[in-house]
């Protein structure tokens, strides 16, 4: 049987496409947060020779990719999905300040985990972690930039293209999705080929490894919506780059 999150994101393809466009899920108000602690000034570190800390990108033992310092006393994870209009703000808003200034101090490192919020992330996920490990944080950025242009492709497409894709045998389905969404393109315009592209979206078990993942995020942070932000292990309650940077400051990384 599939797990939740992957029955979700098939089933999610039967749903008119306005609906499915709904991007970032539902964040539970109620949703307990922990406190973040005050404390000490930490120092910076100095990057490997050659190279500042957010080139050093790495895969993490739980699905994540991880940049910077791997030994930073403060630690930023974001749970976030591809589709999600939110996460693509955080990346416009506050992801160059957290690279620039908060990661490449080695005080900070960032870790993200793609979360499978629908029927779109899959196909988008199959596809940014195509390449390299140290390209999928980049390509990810650049995404969630070019973001409007996918539901833009998919509003134009329309429900009855929407609705074939959802018709089509398993192995087609994500296919499809990324064709007509312009995902396809837009990999293929930085760096992935189209042989390879083919190849990477139709990769069952590595969809079904991302769903497992998300479902996964859900039992063990209480993942309810895109981006969720888990520092030093604790839930932060926050999702916008005003809220975080003090709580990233709160830490230490002052």
């Amino acid at each position: 049987m599939k797990p939740a999150a992957l029955r979700f994101a098939f089933a999610a393809l039967a749903v008119p496409l306005a609906l499915g466009l709904a991007a970032c899920g539902k964040k539970d108000a109620a949703a307990p947060a922990g406190e973040i602690a005050e404390a000490a000034p930490v120092a910076a570190v100095a990057p490997p020779a050659g190279k500042a800390w957010s080139e050093v990108i790495a895969p993490t033992k739980d699905g994540g990719y991880l940049m910077g310092n791997p030994d930073a006393p403060i630690k930023l994870l974001e749970f976030g999905a591809l589709s999600c209009s939110h996460c693509a703000a955080f990346s416009k808003e506050g992801f160059p300040k957290l690279r620039d200034e908060y990661v490449n101090s080695g005080k900070v490192s960032y870790e993200l985990r793609l979360f499978m919020l629908n029927a779109l992330d899959i196909p988008a996920a199959l596809l940014a972690t195509c390449g390299s490990p140290e390209a999928v944080i980049p390509l990810s950025e650049q995404f969630w930039d070019w973001q409007p242009n996918m539901f833009a492709n998919l509003q134009k497409a329309g429900d009855a293209a929407y609705k074939d894709a959802a018709g089509s045998p398993p192995a087609q389905r994500f296919t499809k999705i990324a064709a007509m969404s312009g995902m396809t393109e837009f990999f293929n315009a930085r760096g992935i080929a189209a042989d390879k592209a083919s190849a990477c979206v139709t990769d069952t078990a590595k969809a079904t490894a991302f769903a497992t993942a998300t479902d996964k995020a859900v039992q063990d942070f209480d993942v309810t919506g895109t981006p969720t932000f888990i520092l030093n292990g604790t839930k932060t309650g926050v999702a916008s780059w005003a809220e975080l940077e003090p709580l990233i400051k709160k830490a230490g990384a002052r």
